[in-house]
Order: C-alpha cells, then sequence, then structure tokens
C-alpha cells in the first residue's frame, strides 16, 4: 500500500476518547486563554501527527473523538461523522473507558470495535490502533483493584490484535514505548499524556507510517506551541475534571468491588 493512494492530498479521522481529544496537552485558545474545558483548547497527539502530516500532504483532519468515550459511544457518535469524511487514514483508540465501568461487556466492547473497523476499512482507510499498557500500575492502583482490570486490558488489546490481523493498518504497543514509562509522559492525574507523552506517540504512529510508505517528518519530541506547566493549572483541572472522574469511576465501581471481594472469599470468579 503506498502513501498517496494516487494523490497527495490526505483524510485522516481520529475516532476515540480523551486521550485522542487531547487532554494533557494544552494550548492557547483562539482568546489566548489557558486550557479549560473547551474542547478546541487541547491539541494531543492526533493534532500533532496531522500537522506533521501536513508539511508533506494536503491533509483534511476530522477528529471526532469525545472524553470519557466507550467502544459504544464511538460506535453511537463518532462512526457516521467519521466515515462521511471518507478517511483514508483512521485512528481508533477506546476501550479504558469501558474496563473502569461496572458495566464491563466484554462481548460487547468486541462486537464495537470489530463493526468499527470493518465499516472504516470498507472506505479504504488504514487503520491505526494501539494495544494499551497496564494503567493501573501507571496510575498506582491497589493489586487487588489492578489485577481484574489488567485482565480487562487484556481482553480489549485482544480484540486490536484481532483488528490487525483481520484488516492490518499500523499498531503500536503501548507498553513496548519506552517514553511512556517515565514520569514526565503523564499528567497530574497520572491517567492522561502530557504533551510529552502525547509526542511520544505521535512519533510512534508517524514511525508506522513512514514504515508503510508515508512519507512526512517525524513530530518534534521537544515541547513547543503548549502553554508552559503550572501547578495552578494542573489542580484547577484536577478540582475541575480529575478528582470529580475518579468520583463517578470510584462511585460506579464500587459494587462491582464488593461482588469481587466477596467472591474471591467464595473462591468464585467474577468477571
Amino acid at each position: 500500500m503506498t502513501s498517496q493512494r494516487g494523490t497527495r492530498y490526505l483524510r485522516y479521522a481520529a475516532l476515540g476518547d480523551s486521550t485522542t481529544v487531547g487532554i494533557g496537552d494544552p494550548v492557547p485558545g483562539i482568546d489566548g486563554r489557558q486550557a479549560n474545558r473547551q474542547r478546541g483548547e487541547w491539541r494531543g497527539w492526533a493534532r500533532l501527527l496531522a500537522e506533521s502530516l501536513a508539511t508533506s500532504y494536503d491533509v483534511s483532519f476530522c477528529n471526532v473523538a469525545i472524553s470519557g468515550a466507550t467502544t459504544a459511544t464511538v460506535r453511537e457518535a463518532q462512526l457516521a461523522d467519521a466515515l462521511a469524511h471518507r478517511p483514508q487514514l483512521a485512528s481508533l483508540i477506546v476501550g479504558v473507558n469501558d474496563t473502569m465501568r461496572s458495566t464491563w461487556d466484554a462481548e460487547r466492547v468486541r462486537d464495537d470495535l470489530l463493526t468499527m473497523a470493518s465499516r472504516l476499512d470498507a472506505v479504504g482507510a488504514t487503520l491505526m490502533t494501539v494495544r494499551f499498557h497496564d494503567h493501573g500500575a501507571v496510575i498506582g492502583l491497589p493489586k487487588w483493584l489492578g489485577r481484574p482490570m489488567a485482565a480487562r486490558i487484556d481482553h480489549v488489546n485482544a480484540v486490536y490484535d484481532e483488528i490487525h490481523t483481520r484488516w492490518g493498518g499500523i499498531q503500536v504497543d503501548l507498553s513496548e514505548l519506552a517514553a511512556l514509562h517515565q514520569r514526565e509522559c503523564w499528567s497530574i492525574d497520572r491517567f492522561h499524556p502530557s504533551e510529552i507523552g502525547h509526542r511520544a506517540l505521535a512519533r510512534a504512529m508517524a514511525t508506522r507510517l513512514n514504515q508503510q510508505g508515508y512519507d512526512f517528518p517525524l513530530p518534534s519530541p521537544s515541547p513547543a506551541g503548549g502553554l508552559p506547566a503550572s501547578w495552578k493549572r494542573d489542580l484547577g483541572w484536577m478540582v475541575a475534571e480529575g478528582a470529580p472522574w475518579m468520583g463517578r469511576r470510584a462511585k460506579d465501581l464500587a459494587p462491582w468491588v464488593a461482588r469481587r471481594a466477596w467472591a474471591e472469599v467464595r473462591g468464585a470468579p467474577v468477571g
């Protein structure tokens, strides 16, 4: 497969959750204000990649990602818009939010991901996916909670492996991305990448695309164009967004955690 597919015009659609929205990589807004909850004031790995592609191609970039999205959210609220863009490149990175909910449904996640991959491939898109690292270990979850979370991540990764086997494209294994094991690559919540982390992911994706024949320079690994580090902004984000999100997840997972603890006492399995 060649990069041009017959033209230097390139359509790229990005689907996913908060990582693809760009949370963790704040940039000045159109009026110069610091990043807040307005989606347009986050940059992130997908936009960094699109900007690098634009140095060699006439890029039409469509980012339909939504913070907090699950696979069902992407399928129901993002896929149609992405398909309407007729992408030649399509990044699909979602599934972690599913693993952190008591409504976890392994078969639903698999069906959502396979359906989306199939439909994106059908319009001629080169699929861009990842294999997730152990988020629980990075966040610092206790082992009694980290183990089952890791098992769910393993399931999501197995589905992405199936997608890669069926439809090809490119895949980045985040557990093998050395940069993402460094603290500086993560935001204050240790869940979203920092600017450096977003740049590391963008570079990894760009490297795979270069190997597929797409001819363009890699995004720079050095911070540029974003807002300087600020403990006040980080604290403000944690108060306004991070802590409430963690509270919702704790409330959501509490029944599941209780069932799991009771099942372990009885020696029965819990999904």
